[in-house]
């Protein structure tokens, strides 16, 4: 399976490798990807289809600027509100986000240009982030009168500490790529214009792997986190317990005694 599927004006997904891979599409060059209502509408939309889809096992997010990631929310958009409608659209906007961080299966950025406020978090949604070395991050929401609302003051200290994290927010500074590489803002730093292939290339490496060991590893890694070493490997015994009766534990390890290549049943 394949081809392209729209949803909405700014956003589409591409089917790779018989669908193993879906690459996430931010689509609205025009304002370098910034997060419109509708675009919002259109990531949750998208990533409701990719979530219920089970032959897709890694999910690429990526954009069709040259020059940008995303640079977040549509501010232009916004300064048109009323508070009430600012009240009405906030749900949505959150939407967006919460769509690409609770995507059941493993989720890669492809970072260029600009991935600020918004953008940056919804890079922070995904488990790792690749960026080539055009990239600039940043959570600058506080240099216009509001904080991280797309889930940044949360993900990034889980990503490089409470100090860390209070420090760049607080700021609001822009951080370009080898420094972001440097302090854990990004995870694979490659070279100018190679983000898009790069992650696309781990994507493929991941999918490799069984479907159900995939999401069951992304559960215990995301639910476990933070919590004590306990109640962590609890949550890892209920996600192995999960996978232990599974086709796909059967199939792992029936080819890896034949020494053949798995088909997995994802099931």
């Amino acid at each position: 399976m394949g081809g392209e599927e729209r949803f909405g004006e700014f956003v589409l997904v591409r089917r790779h490798e018989d669908g193993r891979v879906a690459e996430l599409v931010l689509d609205r060059p025009k304002a370098m990807n910034a997060i419109s209502t509708g675009m919002a509408r259109s990531i949750t939309g998208a990533c409701a289809a990719l979530a219920a889809d089970r032959d897709v096992r890694v999910v690429v997010l990526t954009s069709t600027h040259e020059r940008a990631f995303c640079v977040g929310a549509d501010l232009k958009e916004r300064n048109s509100f009323s508070d009430a409608e600012l009240v009405r659209q906030r749900p949505v906007a959150r939407a967006g986000y919460t769509g690409v961080l609770e995507l059941p299966m493993p989720t890669v950025a492809a970072v260029h240009g600009f991935a600020l406020g918004g953008g940056y978090e919804l890079a922070l949604s995904c488990d790792v982030i690749v960026a080539d070395g055009t990239a600039v991050v940043g959570l600058p929401e506080v240099s216009v009168g509001v904080i991280p609302g797309g889930g940044g003051t949360q993900l990034l200290p889980r990503r490089v500490g409470a100090a860390r994290a209070a420090e760049l927010i607080f700021t609001g500074r822009r951080v370009e790529a080898a420094a972001a590489r440097e302090l854990g803002l990004v995870d694979v730093l490659v070279e100018d214009g190679r983000d898009r292939e790069e992650a696309l290339g781990l994507a493929s490496r991941i999918a490799a792997n069984s479907p159900v060991g995939l999401r069951a590893a992304k559960r215990a890694l995301r639910v476990g986190h933070g919590l004590d070493l306990r109640a962590g490997l609890e949550v890892e015994d209920a996600a192995w317990r999960s996978v232990a009766f599974s086709g796909d534990r059967a199939e792992g390890v029936a080819a890896f005694t034949e020494k053949r290549v798995p088909v997995w049943p994802g099931e």
